[in-house]
């Protein structure tokens, strides 16, 4: 529904009828429709995309991971697009990020462990992945076309972080 019509035209009572409940197990559960909607998105990540990316075994496994994320997104761009432009975008991006976090933490302690303090590699990590999400999110957005070419770029930027100082 979500991806056909927008956040905006989709009401608790379809997504209960969808679901084969009342509109009070929503509210129950959810609270609003903004949460489920937010919860519909993270269940998505956390059900189809957190799998294609496991746990990072080497830095060289981050461009297949890239274009696995990017074809996630590409795959599924029409419902993520309409979330991440409607009322519950902000919530979306953080629990997104929240999600890809420990991955990118991961990366960066094989990458930069051992010359990075723990709170330089957790600021890393956060600026790396809020960076990553906002240039997904406008991708996303803009239209999501094409995602060898969008993980070129991405992982281009994302190299510089590992090129060693000269």
């Amino acid at each position: 529904m979500v991806s056909e019509r927008g956040t905006t035209a989709v009401t608790v009572s379809e997504i209960a009828e969808a679901a084969d409940v009342s509109r009070r197990v929503v509210y129950q559960h959810f609270g609003d429709l903004d949460t489920a909607l937010l919860e519909a998105g993270l269940d998505l990540a956390r059900r189809e995309l957190l799998p294609l990316l496991g746990d990072t075994a080497e830095p060289a496994d981050a461009c297949a991971h890239t274009l696995a994320m990017a074809r996630h997104f590409a795959g599924h761009q029409k419902f993520y697009r309409a979330l991440l432009t409607g009322s519950c975008a902000f919530a979306l991006n953080r629990g997104l990020i929240s999600l890809l976090l420990p991955i990118t933490r991961r990366v960066i302690e094989r990458m930069h462990g051992h010359r990075l303090t723990t709170q330089a590699a957790d600021d890393l990590a956060a600026f790396v992945t809020g960076g990553a999400g906002s240039f997904v999110t406008a991708w996303v957005i803009d239209g999501a076309h094409d995602p060898e070419t969008f993980t070129d770029r991405l992982m281009n930027v994302i190299g510089r972080f590992a090129e060693e100082d000269q």
